[in-house]
């Protein structure tokens, strides 16, 4: 009952598309892309080098600690 449904979707991306037009969405879409990739640099996790098929992961081996 307080869930949406998928005509309110609709009409409601039909008047956000109204709105604006399809240049001011296509240009507010890739600037939220590049604010995306930006973010993910900042925090160390670059797209680029997790692709890479060189990429090599390096595992710790568990030290024994005894006291």
């Amino acid at each position: 009952m307080g869930g949406i449904g998928i005509w309110q979707l609709v009409i409601v991306l039909l008047i956000v598309f109204l709105l604006f037009g399809t240049k001011r969405l296509k240009g507010l879409g890739s600037d939220v892309g590049e604010a995306i990739q930006g973010f993910r640099k900042s925090m160390g996790g670059d797209d680029n080098s997790s692709a890479s098929p060189n990429a090599q992961v390096q595992q710790q081996q568990p030290t024994d600690r005894q006291g």
